[in-house]
């Protein structure tokens, strides 16, 4: 669902928000941002404006999967915004195929839904599909013939859609959460990132099996498994260098890991 220093921005694109949200803009996802105040990172991560989770980079990526418990979040009397989410491309590309859901506050409460979108086309908030917190959801996203597939499952309910992406480099597999930037017309600034809490990602939190698993270059397995110089751990962080969100170390396992929210903006 934007960012401050554009050096490789994919993601997320254009949500169409519920009525509840303001409705003189969009939020959109969009690709990684590096953050200029790289210094402040916590040892071991890489440190962004925008995003905050694990991205494997490699080539040929055709296929990731995750899964996550909705977080409920807390809400005050300010409007923020919180993105889960899986995808391919955007680390290092300026295009992304991604699906997930949204923690979101308006008016003092929580608002919660699935979108999905092929970046740089706009979002899509997906009809009548609802999600609540503490709800366990399952995501893919699958490249084949130059056509990709999101789909997303939540319980009962299951959405797919397909799209094609002109130029996608097919370079990244990501698991991020994300505040997203509020756009009207061609002005965009970030939004501030919604309390989440702790949200936990990945098969050993989910029970959703193999998940948070990838395919690239031919090889299908968990984040951990592609080696340390193609994991990169991403640490949320404002142009002053205060976090937002970090994320745990991956379990023993390989696949899963938590987020910790830490301030809005």
């Amino acid at each position: 669902m934007e960012k401050t220093v554009r050096l490789f921005l994919p993601s997320l694109a254009i949500l169409a928000l519920s009525s509840l949200l303001p409705a003189f803009a969009t939020t959109q996802a969009v690709v990684f941002s590096h953050s200029s105040g790289s210094s402040n990172c916590p040892a071991g991560t890489v440190c962004s404006t925008n995003w905050s989770g694990f991205a494997v980079t490699g080539s040929g990526v055709t296929d990731v999967k995750g899964s996550w418990i909705v977080p409920s979040v807390t809400c005050g009397s300010s409007t923020t915004y919180s993105s889960y989410w899986v995808g391919i491309d955007g680390y290092s590309s300026s295009t992304v195929e991604q699906t997930g859901t949204d923690s979101d506050c308006s008016s003092g409460h929580g608002v919660y839904y699935a979108w999905y979108e092929f970046y740089p086309a706009a979002s899509v908030q997906i009809s009548g599909f609802t999600v609540h917190p503490g709800d366990k959801v399952s995501t893919e996203v699958s490249y084949s013939g130059g056509v990709f597939t999101t789909s997303i499952t939540d319980g009962s309910q299951h959405f797919s859609t397909t799209g094609t992406v002109s130029g996608a480099a097919r370079s990244s597999a990501e698991w991020i959460v994300e505040r997203p930037a509020l756009c009207s017309g061609r002005h965009c600034k970030l939004t501030s990132l919604s309390n989440f809490g702790t949200v936990s990602l990945g098969n050993d939190y989910t029970g959703i099996a193999s998940t948070n698993y990838a395919t690239i270059n031919g090889a299908t397995g968990g984040i951990g498994s592609f080696g340390s110089s193609n994991i990169h751990r991403i640490t949320m962080i404002n142009n002053s260098g205060t976090t937002l969100a970090e994320p745990s170390v991956l379990t023993t396992s390989g696949t899963s890991f938590t987020e910790t929210w830490y301030a809005s903006s």
